[in-house]
């Protein structure tokens, strides 16, 4: 016999801390606001006897990035940024394989399914990512930096922009045979980078015994320049939307951040 499911008590939300100062990111008053700044760049001079051309670029990746890998990495967020409870993951949360991981004969929507289950929102596996703990509500937060080109990125975000409307709601049935009320919607995100786009998604299934288990999870993507990164915060019951919406902006920051230093450093 496949096991139950055990139906959890959603908690409370709670206040989650942002230490945006403290991670030196909000320098001056300008990145104060959720909106990044995108000041106009000069061309570069044209080299003469005097004055020879300005050192090449960084080498750029066949995604577009010219991003090194210490600076993919240095561009993920930490449990500091979101402060507690928040941890580095303990490995893959249970409700993974027992909600997540389901089929659907509903056409596009499997292809959310197959993608939230696989960790590759944007397409292919991540270039970098990390995993995190909410151990009050046993919510998991990934976040991962993507590996494909500017174009690419958008495409999938026009996709997932279409979600709410192909996907409002179906069915889809759990590898342990439990059937499954899916909804996906809209979700606002603070106005960081270039393009981006937030989803509700929320799987409620009901087993043989009438024990109903509800697996709730925010879906965000973000490109900033030629770089991008994607996140996923699930967890059983009612998940607080408040530490998405600080990954988001703490992530967009951090990597414009970084993309700024590498340039400076050319």
């Amino acid at each position: 016999m496949s096991p139950a499911i055990s139906p959890r008590v959603p908690r409370l939300p709670r206040a989650v801390a942002l230490p945006l100062l403290a991670t030196g990111l909000l320098l001056g008053g300008g990145c104060a606001a959720l909106g990044l700044n995108h000041p106009a760049s000069a061309p570069h001079p044209l080299p003469t006897p005097d004055r020879p051309a300005p050192a090449s670029a960084a080498p750029r990746r066949a995604d577009g990035s010219t991003l090194s890998d210490e600076q993919a990495r240095a561009a993920l967020i930490t449990p500091t940024d979101l402060g507690a409870p928040w941890t580095a993951t303990r490995g893959a949360a249970t409700w993974r394989d027992g909600l997540l991981k389901s089929r659907t004969t509903a056409g596009e929507c499997q292809r959310l399914l197959d993608a939230l289950y696989s960790d590759e929102l944007l397409g292919a596996p991540a270039r970098v990512a990390v995993g995190l703990d909410d151990t009050g509500t046993e919510a998991q937060l990934r976040f991962q930096i993507g590996a494909r080109r500017p174009a690419d990125v958008d495409a999938v975000l026009a996709w997932l922009g279409e979600m709410p409307v192909r996907c409002a709601r179906f069915t889809a049935t759990t590898q342990l045979g439990l059937l499954e009320d899916v909804q996906v919607r809209s979700a606002l995100l603070p106005e960081v980078g270039d393009a981006r786009q937030g989803l509700r998604i929320t799987c409620a299934a009901t087993d043989p015994e009438g024990r109903r288990s509800l697996l709730t999870m925010d879906v965000a993507a973000v490109r900033v320049g030629e770089d991008a990164f994607a996140l996923t915060n699930a967890g059983l019951g009612d998940v607080p939307n408040e530490a998405t919406q600080a990954a988001v902006q703490i992530g967009a920051l951090r990597l414009a951040d970084i993309r700024r230093q590498g340039r400076a450093e050319v």
